[in-house]
């Protein structure tokens, strides 16, 4: 291929950036700055866990592309979609070829740069500039051995964003950091360029453990010196207490916002280096059953297992990352007659027994999974299993819309069938309460009618934190209504997700005691909740705030450009960079915020409208029609950009005299 230099791109990062007067954050250490090993470093010492770690989905998340580490079939073998077609080879010099023809006619060769996972799919990544990875969709089913694509029915060309080459798929900033041990992504914005590194492809023993030289310089000296270990023996992330597992396995498991430009400072807490996910339309169903991929940890922290202190090691083996035990075997280490000593208020009862599951010995109903983590599939053929543990509750799916997990499997049954079954099965249940996924339904359907059921189940501190989270964002704007006294006890709650949303609820207060109460977030200890308390002040109504206020305000603005700078080759990025400046109303620097993002994404219409509105104000009606042009050519059957044209183009009444 013949690669282009790219334009540089517009300082419009900079200037907004100037016109917010933000500081870099101090003392933000990169990934890279710290002191990597190497997992066969720490092989030399640790036999057994090494031996459990290879061959692991972890150890071949990210591999070289050697023939042993290639699964798929490249020999001669061919995958159409359509009139996109793909033929696989491998030529000379034993590099493994794709020969794709797009849907516009045009074919290129693609070599495998790099191999992604192992089972039970196995993709690859190509090279399409030099730095720049994109993971094809054409993907190897490695169970039944065969192509298949990714995304059957959205196969877009070539300049769709949602195209394999598109920004949407590019595995430097989206994928890699979570397939790799110490990565910077190392986006250049002048040459749109990648320089990315990592101090090991595939999830190594650091990527868990964090940098491991004062470790190892530790050790090395042991047998001449018997010095004490240093604290956790000269490793930074400490493993030893069980709810650090969250950090460190979630941070990866987790649909989020990162903080960080790859790998975060290792140790960090979640909240300081990510934003979760709520439970928001379209990743999970209203009563938050996992519906999009959202990575386990969003519906793990809805589960009464993770209020009693459970935690990822309970049930998967660290090293090896397979579960503890076979089966039902799992769940019965804890859930059983003999019980677990670490949770004492598990009931000491028989429940893989048919008295329980009431499904015949052997069947995929008597699994534990299937009825208390029903699984979908995501990427063609990965099931998954939700992790939210839940008691089903197909008497809720008529209000929340979502699935159950009798239905599921007796598909031929309705949820009214399901819930008489389990009524009948289970007549002193006291699992058929109220749910919050009832009112979270109500709350999407209609905020406004559901605004005091939203408020009471944000004030239930028994209530999941993700949930009562997602209750405040449904309040939205409104959520400037609720009672100083509940407000205040928001502010203070334990989990900063809780917290963050409380602020975001206040963006927008014109009260000057909730501003303050916003203000007073700035210095908050979790990094996701000064963020959002920074963004909530951009627009507040105070000229000026007290010196050490504004000292707090202009730290955390600086973590929230920390954030931006992170991903500025995400159209999300310049989306909201736009909306910053718009807010300022600097709208040239507005305008090439959204320019950026129709060139990242063509197909952003809101964004199209966004700089046609923008050019009509500023530069006139013929620069606006140029602009939908070139938007309508980008998404000729958009009815919102043609509606659009058609009223600027329309004749304009005369005005009197």
């Amino acid at each position: 291929m013949v690669h282009q230099p790219a334009a540089p791109l517009p300082q419009i990062a900079r200037a907004i950036v100037a016109a917010l007067a933000l500081a870099l954050v101090p003392g933000a250490s990169r990934a890279q700055d710290a002191a990597y090993v190497g997992s066969q470093v720490c092989a030399a010492c640790h036999a057994s866990e090494t031996e459990a770690w290879e061959g692991s989905h972890h150890a071949l998340a990210w591999t070289e592309p050697e023939p042993a580490n290639i699964l798929a079939d490249f020999d001669g073998t061919r995958f159409a979609l359509g009139d996109m077609e793909v033929a696989f080879r491998i030529d000379g010099d034993g590099r493994h070829i794709a020969s794709v023809t797009e849907l516009d006619g045009k074919t290129t060769d693609y070599a495998v740069h790099s191999v992604v996972g192992v089972a039970p799919l196995q993709q690859y990544l190509f090279e399409t500039e030099p730095g720049k990875l994109q993971s094809f969709d054409v993907v190897w089913d490695t169970e039944k051995g065969a192509w298949f694509h990714l995304y059957p029915e959205d196969n877009p060309p070539p300049r769709d964003a949602l195209h394999w080459t598109g920004p949407y798929k590019t595995w430097n900033s989206r994928c890699a950091t979570c397939h790799a041990t110490g990565y910077e992504t190392n986006y250049d914005q002048q040459t749109r360029s990648y320089a990315s590194t990592q101090a090991e492809i595939g999830v190594g023993c650091e990527s868990c453990h964090g940098p491991a030289a004062a470790h190892v310089d530790w050790a090395q000296q042991w047998e001449t010196t018997r010095a004490a270990p240093p604290p956790n023996h000269g490793l930074p992330v400490d493993l030893s207490d069980p709810a650090s597992f969250l950090d460190t396995c979630g941070g990866c498991h987790s649909r989020r916002e990162a903080f960080y430009d790859g790998t975060p400072p290792p140790g960090t807490a979640y909240h300081d280096a990510y934003n979760l996910a709520l439970l928001r339309p379209g990743l999970y169903w209203p009563d938050g059953q996992i519906r999009d991929e959202v990575y386990v940890l969003g519906s793990f922290l809805q589960s009464k297992m993770n209020a009693k202190g459970v935690t990822c090691t309970n049930c998967h083996a660290p090293h090896s990352a397979t579960l503890i035990a076979e089966g039902n075997a799992v769940c019965a280490t804890c859930h059983s007659p003999a019980g677990n000593p670490e949770f004492p208020s598990l009931p000491l009862q028989e429940f893989d027994t048919p008295a329980h599951h009431r499904h015949p010995e052997g069947s995929a109903g008597a699994q534990c999974k299937s009825c208390h983590m029903p699984e979908q599939v995501y990427m063609g053929n990965d099931w998954r299993a939700d992790h939210s543990f839940r008691i089903p509750r197909p008497d809720l799916s008529a209000e929340t819309g979502a699935p159950d997990a009798c239905t599921t499997c007796h598909a031929d049954r309705t949820p009214a069938w399901a819930a008489d079954v389990l009524e009948e099965w289970f007549p002193d249940s006291s699992h058929r309460g109220p749910h919050y996924g009832q009112t979270l339904a109500h709350g999407i359907e209609s905020p406004a009618q559901a605004w005091d059921d939203l408020a009471d189940l944000a004030s239930q501190p028994d209530q999941p934190a993700i949930a009562r989270a997602t209750a405040l964002w449904l309040m939205g704007a409104e959520g400037s209504r609720m009672a100083p006294g509940m407000i205040e006890t928001l502010l203070a709650d334990p989990d900063p997700m809780v917290r963050a949303a409380t602020v975001g609820a206040l963006q927008g207060a014109g009260d000057p005691q909730q501003v303050m109460r916003v203000a007073g977030m700035l210095d908050d200890p979790s990094r996701s909740v000064r963020i959002a308390a920074a963004k909530a002040m951009l627009a507040a109504p105070i000229a000026h705030l007290p010196g050490p206020m504004a000292q707090s305000l202009q730290r955390a603005q600086g973590e929230w450009q920390a954030t931006m700078m992170a991903r500025l080759d995400y159209p999300e990025t310049h989306l909201q960079l736009g909306g910053i400046a718009l807010s300022m109303r600097r709208l040239p620097a507005a305008a090439q915020a959204f320019a950026e993002v129709t060139r990242l994404d063509p197909q952003h219409v809101d964004a199209w409208v966004m700089r046609a509105r923008i050019a009509a104000a500023t530069e006139g009606q013929e620069a606006a029609v140029r602009i939908l042009a070139r938007a309508i050519g980008a998404n000729p059957d958009n009815a919102v950009l043609r509606d659009l044209l058609a009223q600027l183009e329309a004749p304009q009444p005369r005005r009197s005299p």
